[in-house]
């Protein structure tokens, strides 16, 4: 049985009765068949439905997602980084969203799945709870939004062909989308050296 969320902004609908099932999202019932008793987690958001996956199986269950003649999720569509600081009911501080589309059976899925940091978040030291398999290997357009995520989260990729910053420059001290990170920066923009015409 595939486990519902008890997240804000969520419908939950993933129970087994008939009149429940049918306008269920015929990917949940492919999973189910393949993932039943892994932890998964389903809820539906203004039509859209996501799958929540424990980070052991994520590349597993994308892979599969891609591979299987009924899924088909052959376009990545977006890799996203979100920050749930001071979020209510949320289960975990960082989530990534993979927004999957299959061209054959013209269909859209999310996949998410939640990360807890282990160290202070502010600046830009590695946390070893903070990486992901990368899905490079399973959709190659991947990478440059990986390198997104990374910049901007410091949420890690192993197995990423080059993962560098992406947006900032490679010693810029903080990951600004990070909801600790002040709005307005910490400095960075006023200790810019001005360039004119003369001087560049």
């Amino acid at each position: 049985m595939l486990e519902t969320p008890q997240l804000p902004g969520f419908n939950v609908h993933m129970t087994d009765t008939a009149e429940q099932t049918a306008d269920r999202h015929p990917t949940l019932d492919i999973l189910k068949r393949h993932f039943d008793g892994k932890g998964l987690r389903v809820g539906t958001f203004r039509d859209h439905t996501m799958v929540i996956v424990p980070r052991d199986l994520l590349h597993e269950l994308l892979m599969f997602l891609r591979d299987a003649p009924d899924a088909a999720y052959d376009f990545l569509s977006d890799v996203l980084g979100i920050d749930y600081l001071n979020y209510p009911g949320e289960a975990g501080r960082f989530a990534v969203v993979y927004n999957l589309v299959s061209t054959k059976h013209n269909r859209r899925i999310f996949v998410k799945v939640l990360l807890d940091p282990t160290i202070d978040t502010s600046g830009i030291e590695e946390d070893p709870a903070l990486h992901l398999p990368t899905v490079t290997d399973i959709w190659p357009g991947a990478e440059w939004n990986e390198r997104e995520v990374f910049d901007m989260f410091g949420i890690r990729f192993d197995g990423h062909p080059d993962l560098r910053r992406i947006l900032l420059w490679e010693n810029y001290p903080a990951h600004p989308l990070r909801k600790d990170y002040p709005l307005r920066g910490r400095g960075e923009r006023e200790a810019f050296r001005v360039l004119n015409r003369e001087s560049a």
